[in-house]
């Protein structure tokens, strides 16, 4: 053994701009490693930022000891960063406040400073993501998400800095682990996916937090916030104006009381002990099947400590509440006591679900504390036994649990992109919890879509999570008599839908009626053509969006249709209004092109005008023309009033 290759205790002393030029050097290997080692329940803009912002703070603030007292000299064979004094002070740095990040706020401790969103870098107005990897990154990915902190870091440590177990025992004890020995018995316990290399996955684009792609965060709801900011701002300068007058202020309120008096009715609908908890057979003997005969189920039903803080977070969210709510969903406290429909231990937090008859109302708080507690509110007026079937009780790690009606009598995962495919089963607890499944709402694309199916008395229904407390469900058939999806034909055009959903994603959305309104022989005996007209409704009756949609013949598994058409607040091709006209400019395989349009069965004879010019009599029209050719559309129903296109 030579010299050199002996390991030494004693450290060695490093400065700041030693530290720096390690810093600087190996600046991407010290983000990808804390961006491994971070909790991946922060989601992946927060642990990009995390990541840099750990990396960033990595300097000392004058000499010292390398790598801090018990972490040796790294071994001078080999050369490069694993020899360098300040590269190992800097990657401890780093994984120590990356394991500190993954930490449990506590009540009565002060919080570690990794453990608080970092103040820089930041970043308004976007989300930022490393570029997304093959089925083996995110197969290791979702394997080192179910390690503990040091669990990660040992795995880690082993494929991206080549180290023997020994060292990172030791590496890991001076970075704060309690049971380094522990960590590396966890970190075994994981296997590369595919036999792929550990070193090749770890240092892949997947986990490349330098790397990034961009997307905008949700606008609608970055122009709603402005507008009420702007508002608030507005009341702020008029309450001060006014207030700043000399006499009453606001003047006499009348009968009214002092502001924030003690209510009864108010602090009733407040009190825990009030909470309507509804037996687990009413459903069975109520003449309504609905939110309203739901029993109280979980675990926690009986906590009122944890029921009281629900109700009071509901009436007076502080400032550090997450707080989401579908459009148009009333957001003010109770006017009487709630219903109590779920109480209970879901993953990681603590979940309360209530309903007032008008919302449902879903609250949830971490197991070891309040800080990060969410409120969410959804609009469920008017539900019925289908729509009352399901609520979306739990979000983590891009999966969602829903507490599913107690008529429910199985529940299965379709897979809407596969419509020959048989439904997995999914298991449920005793309480009606299912387990995890894939949430299409949140995916990054559209190779899968999992659609929650119930089965009850009437039969199985199709129910799919698009980004709200409850599930949007599933139709297809006439806007006068829509019904349950069933039978291989109504699945095909569901497949080919399926990717179009996200437009009406975080809208609100009731149902979904997809309704195919005209089969059409394709020119040059290319086949036939599928015109569908698919229909979301809201709860609250407003804000309807319509999207036509024109399907050719297509030998790619659920590729979507063709956008002919969308509109927003029409009644077209609704129970009021159940007539479509739509068209499109399409391209036959011998290289001509053709205006086509569709009609429902309302419609007698179609004409085109503008750049084609022809009428075709019934509710189908194919006519050649130029690529690039723009054309109007107007059809002709059976009472001889003339009826435009889908805009």
């Amino acid at each position: 053994m030579r010299p050199q290759d002996v390991v030494t205790n004693r450290p060695v002393p490093v400065d700041v701009e030693q530290a720096e030029a390690a810093l600087v050097e190996h600046y991407p290997r010290l983000v990808r490693l804390a961006y491994l080692v971070l909790p991946p329940r922060l989601g992946r803009n927060r642990r990009v930022l995390t990541a840099h912002a750990l990396a960033q703070r990595s300097l000392p603030r004058g000499r010292t000891p390398a790598g801090g007292a018990g972490l040796p000299l790294p071994r001078r064979s080999g050369g490069g960063a694993a020899a360098d004094p300040g590269y190992a002070y800097v990657r401890q740095r780093v994984l120590r406040q990356a394991l500190e990040a993954g930490l449990p706020l506590r009540r009565r401790a002060w919080p570690k400073r990794a453990q608080l969103p970092p103040l820089l870098p930041q970043v308004w107005g976007l989300r930022l993501f490393p570029r997304s990897g093959g089925a083996d990154e995110l197969a290791l990915d979702q394997r080192l998400s179910a390690l503990s902190g040091p669990g990660r870091a040992a795995y880690v440590l082993r494929g991206l800095e080549r180290m023997q177990d020994a060292e990172v025992a030791r590496t890991l004890a001076a970075a704060g682990a309690a049971d380094p020995h522990a960590a590396l018995a966890e970190a075994d316990t994981v296997e590369a996916p595919g036999g792929a290399s550990v070193a090749a996955l770890l240092g892949s684009a997947e986990f490349d937090p330098c790397s990034l792609q961009a997307r905008p965060t949700d606008l609608m709801r970055r122009r709603q916030h402005a507008k009420a900011a702007l508002a608030a701002t507005a009341a702020v300068v008029v309450c001060g104006a006014l207030l700043g007058l000399p006499g009453e202020g606001w003047g006499p309120d009348g009968a009214a009381g002092p502001a924030y008096a003690r209510n009864p009715a108010a602090e009733r609908a407040l009190d825990p002990t009030e909470t309507v908890k509804v037996a687990a057979a009413v459903w069975k003997r109520s003449s309504r099947t609905d939110f309203s005969v739901w029993p109280a189920r979980g675990g926690l039903t009986r906590d009122n400590a944890l029921l009281r803080r629900a109700l009071a977070v509901w009436a007076r969210p502080g400032p550090s509440v997450q707080a989401s709510a579908t459009p148009a969903t009333p957001v003010g406290p109770p006017m009487g006591p709630p219903q109590l429909l779920f109480a209970g231990d879901v993953d990681q937090a603590r979940v309360v679900l209530l309903y007032d008859g008008l919302r449902v109302v879903r609250y949830a708080e971490p197991r070891d504390g309040t800080a990060g507690a969410a409120l969410d509110f959804a609009r469920v007026d008017g539900a019925d036994a289908a729509a009352a079937n399901a609520l979306v009780v739990g979000r983590t790690d891009g999966n969602v649990r829903y507490l599913t009606a107690p008529w429910v009598r199985a529940a299965s995962v379709r897979d809407l992109l596969d419509p020959a495919a048989v439904p997995t089963p999914l298991k449920r607890t005793a309480d009606g919890v299912t387990a995890p499944l894939t949430s299409p709402a949140q995916a990054r694309d559209c190779r899968s879509w999992d659609a929650l199916e119930l089965r009850d008395d009437a039969g199985p229904r199709l129910m799919t999570d698009l980004g709200e407390l409850a599930p949007a469900r599933l139709t297809s058939g006439p806007p006068s008599a829509p019904r349950d999806v069933s039978g291989p034909e109504e699945r095909a055009r569901w497949a080919r839908t399926a990717c179009l959903l996200p437009a009406v994603r975080s809208h609100g959305v009731r149902s979904v009626n997809s309704w195919a309104f005209a089969q059409q022989p394709l020119p040059e005996g290319n086949g036939t053509a599928a015109w569908l007209c698919t229909r979301a409704e809201t709860w609250r009756g407003t804000g309807s969006r319509v999207l036509a949609q024109f399907q050719a013949p297509s030998a790619k598994r659920g590729a979507p249709g063709a956008i002919a058409a969308r509109a927003e607040h029409s009644p077209t091709c609704g129970v009021r209004d159940p007539r479509v006209l739509a068209g499109v400019l399409w391209k036959s395989r011998g290289g001509n092109w053709y205006v086509l349009a569709a009609g429902s069965g309302q419609f007698r004879s179609i004409t085109t005008s503008g750049g084609v010019r022809g009428t075709a009599e019934g509710n189908l029209l194919a006519i050649r023309a130029k690529a690039g050719v723009q054309a109007a559309l107007e059809g002709r129903v059976e009472s001889g009033a003339r009826v435009g296109a889908l805009r």
